[in-house]
């Protein structure tokens, strides 16, 4: 019994220390972006003497807030759209699929996971200008909706195994379609795992630098991440100001993320057990 004690004891310390560490860069941010550059290189660790919000004031107005969160907005729904109903067409008809090409088709998802982006971010650039998409917020939600599919047919697939085949069955029988079938009985049963599949997508897009760098050429379509990049100045990096737009960056994905956050735990063990 003591000795039960002392390892549930340490295995505690250890998550603490644990949820310390990756919480005090976090806090950091918080800290000195409340004061100003002087301050902040002054001491980096000592709390602000003063709560200004005059550098989010100026972040705001920096990386035109507005306007970028916007374009992300955009890019997060029409992928995130695009990825949820793909996927779950797909994870449906593969789950009550049976044979050999199913089994392939579902391998060449799972498979696909496993190439690194960095190894296709050319080709898929230059294929992106061939097909004069470049540039443009929905081109970058299209490449958004192809790179994020694949897990999600994998969750989907394996989360269509729990619903009953007679549902199915007894839409036939009052002739539903199989359409009619998909999206008035069995895609409402599917909600759990498509709110976990909508909200990790949506913290990938919003949070996604590289793709968006390679795909965006106008400053009046970049992304928040793209815009609070143009913060960073060759010889000169107001961190204050950087940081202050990095917590204005952050927000939405905390807020979203803190109040989904049991439906993302839920459906990703149920996706991966049943799969």
């Amino acid at each position: 019994m003591r000795a039960r004690k002392l390892s549930s004891g340490l295995i505690t310390a250890i998550l603490a220390v644990g949820a310390a560490l990756s919480f005090f860069p976090i806090y950091m941010v918080l800290i000195n972006s409340f004061k100003t550059q002087g301050q902040m290189f002054e001491s980096f660790l000592s709390l602000p003497t003063s709560l200004s919000f005059e550098n989010y004031v100026n972040a705001f107005n920096e990386i035109n807030l507005l306007n970028s969160a916007i374009n992300s907005v955009i890019v997060s729904a029409i992928g995130i759209a695009g990825i949820v109903v793909c996927a779950a067409l797909a994870g449906y008809k593969l789950s009550r699929t049976g044979g050999r090409v199913s089994g392939v088709i579902l391998f060449l998802f799972i498979a696909s996971m496993l190439v690194p982006f960095h190894s296709i971010m050319i080709p898929l650039t230059r294929m992106a200008k061939t097909l004069s998409v470049q540039g443009t917020t929905y081109g970058l939600a299209l490449i958004y909706i192809g790179l994020g599919v694949n897990m999600a047919v994998f969750l989907y697939h394996g989360f269509v195994k729990s619903i009953p085949r007679e549902l199915e069955e007894a839409a036939a029988i009052d002739g539903c379609g199989e359409f009619q079938t998909f999206f008035r009985i069995i895609f409402p049963l599917l909600l759990p795992i498509t709110v976990t599949i909508a909200i990790l997508n949506f913290l990938w897009i919003w949070n996604d630098f590289l793709l968006p760098l390679l795909m965006l050429t106008n400053a009046d379509r970049y992304t928040l991440i793209l815009s609070t990049n143009m913060l960073f100045g060759e010889y000169n990096k107001e961190w204050s100001l950087i940081l202050a737009a990095l917590v204005l960056t952050a927000i939405p994905v905390i807020i979203i993320y803190g109040f989904f956050q049991k439906f993302i735990m839920h459906g990703i063990a149920e996706g991966a057990i049943k799969g």
